[in-house]
This record gives structure tokens, C-alpha cells and sequence, in this order.
């Protein structure tokens, strides 16, 4: 005998016809990545703002250059450089309001600055120093992620308590395409979705995570195609557009904000750089591919569209070039002075509450650095 064939067993009835939850069609992605700069569409752009983007787009191409000189100087353990990737993170910083969130990877540190974090500060990380490196409320910046998509959830996390409290609060959450090969990410987005949380998940698709090209992570048309799997709406953006990003990022941060839900947005863009300055990119991909994608330069792309409706002369050039050399003399002068590290730091916001064990390791440091101190012979 079965168990089906069992006195009392669970027979369960016929399932009603299946209908979907939500029209999927709404929330696929355009086949085409969505541009501005170019197009019909660039006539209808605020002169300031794409002034506003390219002073930034300028300042964050020198910063990343700064960044990466200090590591061959040693002044920094190591810096993953977002040069050709400058529009997605301006425009990510640019469209939240003073009160919404920023939550960086590693790789984002120029909309961290951009988003007002001291440039030096936002080193401090890459430079061994320190926890983050900054407050993280002061700005609304949470710090830099260094393991792949975990900030991804505590944005979920932030925007899906701010909305229970009635805060009117939009977290926004960068990630690399490698990014979405983890946990984190599905994690994330199927909470964020569930919960119809206010975030929004900026996927900068520079692909390669690391030396893993693109098509070995997934065979899905898109990374934005992702999103209706997870019921909402996916939009698919030139990266290098600083305009179209800045306004695909801002629609979906007022949709957030009017009770709509998340978004996932991927940014077709690409890492001109190697991955660090411990990478040798030439390993994995040609020269020619990177020439390719030079001449879809972001800085390019604005500064022509400027020029050509006549919103920007040398002059003017000149001066945003002449303030991001003033930020890099700033950036080099003050990272070339040595910290004062203090070692006891290293059992500071270990815990709310120390623990016996980290009260003891405190003890022996201490003592260890008094009898160093200690003249010799005094003993």
C-alpha cells in the first residue's frame, strides 16, 4: 500500500488555470541600450546639468589618474581605477537627494567622493588605514564593499526600514557585473521586489569580473533581463552616457520614491583600466578592444555634445581642467603625509561591547608597546 493509497491521505484537487502575477512585458528591458547624447533626445537635456556632469566627469578622470599614480608610489596598497566607467558613477551620485543612500563596491570611490566624501578619506581604506575612513552617516555613503554584492542586501535592508518608518528614503546600490553571479544579488533583488522596497540596483557591466568575460558568467540576453524574473522592471542604459544614465537613474529613483518599487538597471560601460594595479589585463583581452571602447569615451561623448550646441568653449574647458588639476595637487599633497596611527585603534568598534578575549589582546599590546618604549637599560 502507498501512502496516497492510505485511509484519510492528502489527495489535493485540481490547480485553477495558472495566471501570472505580474504582465512581464512592462518590465523587459528596450533591445537597444537606452542613449541620449547624439540623439533627437540631447535637445531636450538641461544645458546645466550636462555642464554639472561634465566638470565632474573631467574631475573624476583625474582623480582615478591621481589614484593610481599614489599606488605606484606606494602611498596606497591599491586602488581599482573606474576610468571609462566615470559617467555611471556620477550620475549615481548626482541623482540622490541629501537624505537617500549610496552604497558603494570597491571599485566606486569616485561616486563616493562625487557624492561629497573627502577625496582622502575615501581612500583610507585602500590605504590600510582606519575602519572606512569616513562616516558613514555624515554623508549617507555606506562604506566601500569589498566582497562582491554584499551591500546589495543592506540596501535592502536600509530602504525597507526607512519605508516602515515613513521616511522618505531611496537607497541606490552599485555593483559589478561579477557582482551578479553571487548570492548576494538574488538575495537582494527577491527581497527588494517582495517587500516593494525603495532601492535601486546599478549593475555597471564593464564585462569582465576580473578575467571572467561576461558570457562565461551568464547566458541571459542581458543582466537586465534578470530583473522580471524577479518582478520588476529592468531598464538597459549606455553607460558612457552620462546624460542617459543620469536621467534612467533618476526615473527610477522618483518611482522608488512614489511607492513604485525597485529597479534594475544595467549600465553598459567598460574598465579601460586593468582590474587593479596588481592586474595584467593584457592577459586576458587585446588592445584593439580597448582602443574600441576609447572612442566611446564618456568625456568624449558629453564634451561633443557641448561643443556642438555651444555650451562649452575652450575657456571653459580649460577652467574645469584647471580645477581638477587644483583636487589631484590637493589629493597628492595630502596623501603624501604619513598618518598618525595610533596601534590600540585596531580594538576600537571591534564590538559594542568588548569582549574578555579582545580586553586581553588590548593588555598585551599595550604592555608590549610600553617596554618598547622603555630607554634601554632601564630595566
Amino acid at each position: 500500500m502507498t501512502v496516497m493509497e492510505q485511509r484519510g491521505a492528502y489527495r489535493p484537487t485540481p490547480p485553477p488555470a495558472w495566471q501570472p502575477r505580474t504582465d512581464p512585458a512592462p518590465l523587459l528591458p528596450d533591445a537597444e541600450p537606452y542613449r541620449v547624447l547624439g540623439t533627437e533626445a540631447a535637445a531636450g537635456a538641461d544645458p546645466e546639468l550636462l555642464r554639472r556632469l561634465y566638470a565632474e566627469l573631467v574631475k573624476g578622470r583625474r582623480y582615478n589618474a591621481q589614484a593610481t599614480a599614489l599606488t605606484k608610489q606606494g602611498r596606497l596598497a591599491v586602488y581599482p581605477s573606474s576610468t571609462g566607467q566615470e559617467a555611471c558613477e556620477v550620475a549615481a551620485a548626482l541623482v540622490l537627494e541629501e537624505r537617500d543612500w549610496l552604497f558603494p563596491s570597491y571599485r566606486d570611490t569616485l561616486a563616493v567622493v562625487a557624492r561629497g566624501v573627502d577625496p582622502v578619506e575615501a581612500l583610507t581604506l585602500l590605504r590600510g588605514d582606519w575602519h572606512t575612513g569616513y562616516d558613514p552617516h555624515a554623508h549617507r555613503v555606506a562604506p566601500l564593499s569589498t566582497p562582491l554584492a554584499t551591500q546589495l542586501p543592506h540596501a535592502v535592508g536600509l530602504a525597507h526600514a526607512a519605508r516602515l518608518k515613513g521616511d522618505d528614503v531611496v537607497a541606490l546600490a552599485m555593483v559589478g557585473d561579477g557582482g551578479t553571479s553571487e548570492g548576494d544579488f538574488h538575495e537582494a533583488l527577491n527581497f527588494a521586489a517582495v517587500w516593494q522596497a525603495p532601492v535601486v540596483f546599478l549593475v555597471q557591466n564593464n564585462g569582465f569580473a576580473i578575467s571572467v568575460p561576461l558570457a562565461k558568467q551568464t547566458a541571459a540576453p542581458s543582466l537586465a533581463h534578470k530583473a522580471v524574473g524577479y518582478g520588476m522592471p529592468g531598464r538597459l542604459v549606455d553607460g558612457n552616457d552620462a546624460a542617459a544614465v543620469h536621467e534612467v537613474l533618476a526615473d527610477a529613483v522618483r518611482r522608488a520614491r512614489a511607492g513604485g518599487g525597485p529597479t534594475l538597471v544595467e549600465a553598459i560601460t567598460y574598465r579601460v583600466e586593468a582590474h587593479t594595479n596588481a592586474d595584467d589585463a593584457t592577459r586576458y583581452r587585446g588592445d584593439a578592444e580597448v582602443e574600441t571602447w576609447k572612442q566611446h569615451d564618456p568625456i568624449g561623448l558629453l564634451e561633443r555634445e557641448l561643443t556642438g550646441r555651444g555650451l562649452l568653449d575652450e575657456a571653459a574647458a580649460e577652467s574645469v581642467r584647471q580645477d581638477a588639476e587644483t583636487m589631484a595637487a590637493d589629493l597628492r599633497a595630502r596623501m603624501n603625509q604619513d598618518a598618525a596611527l595610533d596601534p590600540m585603534d585596531l580594538f576600537a568598534h571591534v564590538y559594542a561591547e568588548p569582549t574578555p578575549q579582545l580586553l586581553e589582546q588590548r593588555e598585551l599590546l599595550r604592555a608590549e608597546l610600553a617596554a618598547e618604549a622603555e630607554p634601554e637599560g632601564t630595566q
